[in-house]
């Protein structure tokens, strides 16, 4: 379980490619477009493909619907329909892949991957291996699809805050104190990992106490740019904690 504290102050533009301004960026007829929707694409293809699975699709077609969803959603310039004041990110492309499915002729174009020109790459074997993990029974392809959406956004926000870590040289700082934002740290306590990374213990706790407040921080800007206002982040925050009691 992700452990928590108190908001950190947050720069101005500090990730100025959101999800929402990708979808903006994706109904441009140019290379901006096309790289703004293979950009969201690589974010959350892996919901969309877990969502199709447990609709009873098999894994080649889950890879292949997959990557039809997203061709035809550029291809029919859906995009120009997407507006945050809409609510949030996840229950828009939730809709816009159930709808997908319901249209059983867009299942028979599936197999032309976009036409023959895939808008992005999916690792078939990490999918299956992913999938594999699911429950196999208590969720349903909508429960399933928000969990992986919630584990989707902690995943790109911790290696977001891993390349930040990276970026200022603390890299082995973050391998060694990134446990303690999870509840399984590679350490038993503040003193054993302060001795691997040659840190006092009173600097690994503070130490920790920043990097949960920079973790929060990400957190925070990564949902803000998913949901119409910042009033509802707090509220997103809550539900991702609940989608992992699923």
């Amino acid at each position: 379980m992700i452990l928590m504290t108190e908001e950190e102050p947050v720069a101005p533009n500090a990730f100025p490619e959101t999800p929402w301004t990708m979808l903006i960026q994706a109904r441009d007829d140019n290379t901006l477009g096309t790289n703004a929707l293979s950009d969201l694409c690589e974010l959350y293809w892996y919901p969309v493909y877990a969502y199709i699975r447990r609709r009873g699709r098999n894994s080649h077609d889950a890879e292949d619907l997959t990557q039809a969803f997203f061709a035809d959603f550029l291809r029919r310039n859906d995009f120009a329909n997407a507006d945050r004041a809409r609510g949030k990110l996840r229950s828009y492309l939730a809709t816009a892949v159930s709808h997908f499915l319901s249209q059983s002729y867009r299942k028979d174009r599936a197999a032309k991957r976009g036409g023959g020109q895939p808008v992005f790459s999916i690792d078939a074997s990490l999918a299956e291996e992913k999938y594999q993990h699911e429950p196999v029974d208590k969720l349903t392809p909508e429960k399933l699809f928000e969990r992986r959406w919630a584990l989707t956004v902690l995943e790109n926000v911790l290696d977001e805050l891993k390349q930040d870590y990276s970026h200022q040289g603390k890299e082995e700082i973050f391998s060694e104190l990134s446990g303690f934002l999870t509840g399984k740290p590679a350490s038993s306590n503040y003193a054993e990992a302060g001795k691997k990374i040659s840190l006092s213990e009173d600097a690994v706790k503070m130490a920790v106490h920043r990097l949960r407040k920079r973790f929060r921080n990400f957190l925070h800007r990564h949902i803000a740019a998913t949901v119409e206002s910042d009033a509802e982040v707090e509220g997103e925050i809550q539900w991702m904690m609940a989608a992992f009691q699923t």
